[in-house]
């Protein structure tokens, strides 16, 4: 069995040293690396940052100026025959966006480039709901109808932009369940690695990972999923409608509380925060480009503007108007990272145990121990330690859960792009369940197969690459939709409003 994962890992060899290419090209060239101030930023960072720049501009900044009515639609009351809910909506796309990256991802980010990246994530985050916007809104006028649900999202938006042509449907689908093949080890390592840590809090006892505690645990935690993925889109939004609240609310009480306890180190956590981002040796020195780079880069990782991962569901939600489910989606973003990922970020900058002894350590530490290593520095000597331990355990193990569904189920609707049959959508759903189950058995092995999950990162900047220039061809059909939903004058949006005539939903919707 080790030889096995071993052999698996071997073959990833070449994923980190491709991610880490990508994402600093062209500042792996000394040429561009020695240009002042913009040698420091890579060709990722220029599209993800600037387009949410160019985006906001040509919008009217319409993730602040919509922003109560973004808050507004969430909690209107809505019965659809058709699709979910925009409030289901919101929670599935959550339950991808708020995952384990909100905590290993921040954390990460600070340890490699200090507090200021937590600045350069606000910053990525609040142009990217501009991003987030123009996919949502896309994914919308897009949408088609699949019996009694909406199916849409990059596939079918990216094939209606680029010609309508088959094969750029399915290539974006295959590309959308291969990034969710390579990211579901992870979630599943992540879920029940978080069981056994909340086990071993209770008890008081390390548990062996190959012992029949995690094999039981593993069992239930794939025979759910599947209970849950069988059931179509219908179903796991009625498991997330349950999940992201509880996570969401545990998460933020439990920190509030860690941050209430150390209110002295709250101004501590501002001057670090924005002395990292802009003191003079950030700005000129090396250091500003890796401060810059973990800010965007992890931004990204968390809330997910510019990739297009999470159009799926944006897509399957029952909205009178395409714009109305862009303004939901950049409030996804908001509540990802400006709020949870800040969160985290107190925790982690007031304990600042990243400096001084052992600091380096930190490097090489798995992630969610040196979270809860800064849980143990606010709550010295105390009980109160492993109580809040446990709740940030038990957020973990939700939002990696949630990560693990939501996945599971964005790639069925993208493998109705390849194949409406019910045999392709099982295949897809079988193959993600399983390798899912392999990352849990990585658990029980004693195994982390770094190279294999590293292909989240390649995965995350190539659909950055093939999805920003796609919504560019489309912007102008969103300024045309947005342009007509900020006059608001009771006409319905069809086809005609944007220019097009295959926004068929949309066409047949007005008719009724």
């Amino acid at each position: 069995m080790k030889a096995v994962f071993e052999a698996i890992n071997g073959v990833f060899s070449f994923v980190g040293p491709a991610s880490d290419f990508l994402w600093d090209f062209p500042t792996n060239f000394e040429w561009y690396a020695n240009i002042p101030l913009l040698g420091n930023l890579s060709l990722a960072i220029i599209v993800l940052v600037g387009s949410g720049l160019f985006f906001s501009f040509k919008l009217g900044f319409v993730q602040v100026t919509h922003f109560k009515r973004g808050v507004k639609s969430l909690t209107q009351k809505k019965t659809v025959a058709t699709g979910i809910s925009p409030l289901a909506s919101f929670f599935l796309s959550t339950a991808m966006r708020v995952g384990p990256g909100n905590i290993i991802g921040v954390t990460g980010a600070i340890a490699v480039g200090g507090p200021g990246a937590l600045f350069w994530m606000w910053v990525s985050a609040f142009f990217g709901m501009a991003t987030a916007y123009m996919e949502g809104t896309l994914a919308q006028i897009f949408k088609e109808k699949k019996d009694d649900e909406f199916v849409g999202g990059l596939p079918f938006y990216g094939r209606k932009l680029l010609g309508n042509k088959v094969w750029v449907g399915v290539f974006l689908s295959v590309l959308y369940i291969l990034y969710a093949l390579c990211c579901l080890p992870a979630q599943g390592f992540n879920v029940v690695s978080s069981v056994g840590r909340i086990a071993e809090v209770v008890s008081g006892n390390t548990i062996a990972s190959d012992s029949i505690f995690y094999y039981a645990v593993g069992t239930i935690v794939v025979v759910l999923t599947a209970m849950i993925a069988f059931g179509g889109i219908k179903k796991v939004t009625k498991w997330t409608d349950k999940m992201v609240p509880v996570m969401a609310v545990v998460y933020v009480v439990t920190v509030i509380t860690l941050i209430i306890i150390n209110f002295t180190r709250i101004p501590f956590f501002f001057s670090a925060v924005f002395g990292g981002a802009f003191s003079p040796e950030a700005v000129f020195g090396g250091a500003f480009g890796t401060v810059l780079a973990q800010g965007v880069k992890r931004g990204l990782m968390s809330n997910e503007a510019g990739q297009g991962t999470i159009t799926m569901p944006a897509a399957a939600a029952d909205q009178n108007h395409p714009c109305e489910q862009g303004v939901v989606s950049s409030l996804g973003v908001f509540l990802d990272t400006i709020v949870i990922c800040t969160l985290t970020g107190f925790i982690v900058v007031m304990a600042h145990c990243w400096l001084g002894e052992g600091g380096d350590a930190w490097m090489a530490l798995d992630k969610l121990p040196m979270f809860t290593e800064s849980i143990a520095a606010l709550t010295p000597g105390t009980a109160f330690n492993a109580v809040m331990s446990i709740l940030v355990s038990l957020c973990f193990c939700l939002f990696a859960y949630t990560c693990l569904i939501g996945m599971i189920s964005f790639s069925e609707i993208v493998a109705n792009r390849i194949s409406t049959s019910k045999a392709c959508i099982n295949t897809v759903r079988i193959l993600c369940l399983f390798v899912a189950a392999f990352g849990i058995l990585c658990n029980i092995a004693g195994l982390e197969l770094g190279n294999l999950w590293a292909f989240s990162d390649l995965g995350n900047i190539l659909i950055v690459y093939f999805n920003v220039p796609i919504v560019y061809v489309g912007a102008k059909y969103v300024f045309r939709a947005t342009k007509h939903y900020k006059k608001n004058d009771g006409t319905p949006f069809t086809s005609e409003v944007i220019g097009r005539d295959d926004c068929t939903y949309w066409d047949e919707k007005a008719k009724e």
